[in-house]
């Protein structure tokens, strides 16, 4: 590890919910990146704190090159307020986003987002399939899993419907093909559960082993729309759960009853009239009455 992160504190208490009732601490929220973009990272777990999530995901590595993300790797200084900002609230950073695997993967391009996963006390690391030839992807989804492996974090793959991991059915192949490592996972996002083929049957396949936490938004659900529209709703336009017609209720009864969820709400016109952490609050209470039971 580097020296700026090797000699990070970690979190004190981390992982504890700020507030709430007991009822409402029973099921773990995580406050994701897209619900609270506009914030850095130290901003977003003190937004979560308040809003009444246990943890945060952070996006320290773009989705694509120059697309937004929150600056940390490289800067110790951030590094230092986000981990006093996790001593101080008791959130912790559950997931962190994101590795591509394409064909031109090297595990060791990652190595400060491991580093820095490692620091925070993070969970997993989201992980996206862009290779289409499986087998190449499959080997190295392995080897990124073996690569991770001393940093304690899960390599959670994510099918959507635009990628070579479309569904779940593809997920788990892979990740079956892989070797199931110890370290290995299977994000479920309900937006690419309602726009792709996946059945409830396919989610109730998916081993308890390779279920570390799911995503929760709404949105149109359907397969005709084109890649561009899929994207610009996933990254642009999600709906409150409740205000669109996946089968919210049906997903999160296939899945675990104490699964971690993650609130995974960005919509950049109804966010303009709400602070990061009304629209946080918003995010949490319109998701809750579709996984507590």
């Amino acid at each position: 590890m580097s020296q700026h992160l090797s000699t990070a504190e970690p979190p004190q208490g981390a992982n504890v919910p700020s507030g709430g009732s007991a009822s409402a601490r029973a099921r773990i929220y995580s406050l994701a990146y897209l619900s609270s973009h506009r914030c850095s990272p130290p901003e977003a777990i003190r937004v979560a704190a308040q809003a009444g999530y246990a943890h945060v995901g952070l996006r320290l590595w773009p989705n694509a090159a120059g697309a937004p993300q929150q600056f940390l790797l490289g800067r110790p200084e951030v590094l230092r307020e986000t981990l006093a900002a996790q001593r101080d609230t008791g959130v912790g950073v559950f997931d962190l986003e994101i590795i591509r695997l394409d064909a031109d993967f090297d595990p060791q391009r990652w190595q400060a987002l491991y580093e820095a996963g490692a620091a925070l006390q993070a969970k997993a690391i989201l992980v996206a399939g862009d290779d289409a030839d499986e087998a190449r992807l499959t080997a190295n989804y392995a080897r990124l899993c073996e690569v991770m492996k001393p940093y304690g974090m899960t390599a959670d793959l994510e099918f959507m419907p635009w990628t070579a991991v479309p569904d779940a059915k593809a997920a788990l192949r892979i990740v079956q093909n892989a070797g199931q490592p110890a370290n290995a996972g299977i994000l479920v996002d309900a937006l690419h559960f309602g726009r792709s083929s996946t059945t409830l049957d396919d989610i109730r396949a998916i081993p308890r082993s390779l279920l570390h936490y799911a995503q929760i938004c709404d949105a149109q659900a359907g397969t005709g729309f084109t890649t561009e529209q899929m994207i610009h709703t996933a990254r642009c336009e999600r709906l409150l759960p409740g205000d669109g017609n996946i089968d919210l209720q049906g997903l999160f009864d296939a899945l675990p009853a104490d699964l971690p969820i993650s609130v995974e709400v960005v919509n950049f016109e109804r966010e303009k009239s709400a602070s990061p952490a009304e629209w946080a609050a918003t995010c949490l209470a319109a998701s809750r009455p579709f996984v507590e039971r």
